[in-house]
């Protein structure tokens, strides 16, 4: 059996609860390597989990373990320079998403891994969901007609993090947008086929975020909040499609938390969280829901994905170009919120 030699860079709740458990339950994975900027929370971490070596750079534990690949899981201001260091070093890299806080890191890293030859991936496991690989399938046997409109949403009521760096814009590159937004946004485009952006607009809202404390995720610094609270924009594409996007941290509605992308086709709709059709059929208005769709662990996956397209046993799901797309529209939108103009390609 091939055997991935994976390195864990970056020792917080995401490695912990997600990455490393999950790595550690495949048997065709071995840690052999962790580093944290504090020394301490590596060793933390590393006899939590048996792993034999440590680190506080990331470079040092590239040059001295050698893994055949990587696993980044810090704060997205560092994901470009630690991608590019692990990718020159010859390893394939999973990295958290999103890519970057720019388009021109996101870029950078997509360029790079096809400079070493090298798999780059990210971590948008909504994509992993059963529920659009069924939908994947249905639109490409061309069952929904012409797509010509889809909205993209999530909503926290107030689910502003009370912990990390979630609420620093230097850090984190935004709000809810970059963070939750993202998901709903990369199934869109990804079901979409990533048709070519021509007009972006959007505005966001800080209002909440820098007046309030009271949330469902913990308290917060409204006087150190840096990031938006909620963003509403629309995007046209050149092939004449469009779609709406809606999401924030911290919100006036009754629900605690609303997540869907819904897609309006010329034969039918659809809607992902859960996945639900709506169609005519023998001159009837149908609705179809599909309640034993198995439900599985998309972090994990989305790893297993990663790991079996390193050691060559399958194809990636997320790959770096589709990443720096998603990326473009992030920051397109966060242009034309900030600066109250379309984005016009």
């Amino acid at each position: 059996m091939k055997i991935l030699r994976m390195a864990i860079i970056g020792s917080g709740q995401i490695a912990q609860v997600t990455h490393i458990p999950n790595y550690q339950s495949m048997g065709n994975v071995e840690i052999v390597g962790i580093c944290d900027t504090r020394l301490e929370a590596a060793k933390m971490a590393a006899e939590k989990f048996g792993i034999e070596n440590y680190y506080d750079s990331h470079r040092e534990m590239l040059k001295e373990v050698k893994p055949d690949a990587v696993t980044v899981c810090v704060p997205n201001k560092f994901h470009c320079q630690i991608t590019l260091d692990a990718l020159s070093a010859g390893c394939h890299v999973f990295c958290e998403k999103p890519p970057a806080i720019t388009l021109e890191e996101a870029e950078c890293m997509a360029a790079k891994a096809e400079e070493m030859g090298k798999l780059l991936s990210y971590g948008f496991h909504f994509r992993a969901s059963e529920h659009v690989a069924f939908l994947k399938n249905r639109i490409a046997a061309g069952k929904m007609g012409e797509i010509y409109h889809t909205e993209v949403k999530w909503h926290r009521r107030r689910g502003i993090p009370g912990w990390g760096c979630f609420t620093n814009k230097d850090i984190q590159g935004g709000g809810p947008l970059i963070d939750i937004g993202a998901h709903m946004l990369d199934c869109a485009l990804y079901l979409m086929d990533y048709p070519e952006i021509s007009y972006v607009c959007a505005t966001s809202s800080d209002r909440i975020g820098k007046t309030s404390k009271v949330g469902l995720m913990g308290r917060w610094d409204s006087e150190r909040f840096t990031v938006e609270d909620g963003i509403f924009g629309y995007v046209c594409f050149a092939d004449g499609t469009s779609l709406d996007l809606q999401t924030s941290f911290a919100v006036n509605r009754k629900e605690r938390d609303v997540r869907s992308v819904k897609f309006y086709g010329s034969k039918e709709g659809a809607e992902l969280f859960p996945l639900e059709i709506y169609r005519e059929e023998d001159g009837q208005l149908v609705d179809l829901e599909f309640p034993f769709l198995e439900m599985r662990d998309w972090h994990l996956d989305i790893d297993t994905n990663f790991v079996k397209a390193c050691l060559g046993e399958g194809e990636l799901l997320v790959t770096a170009r589709q990443g720096a797309y998603i990326q473009k529209l992030i920051c397109a939108l966060y242009e034309s919120a900030r600066t109250g103009r379309p984005v016009i390609y």
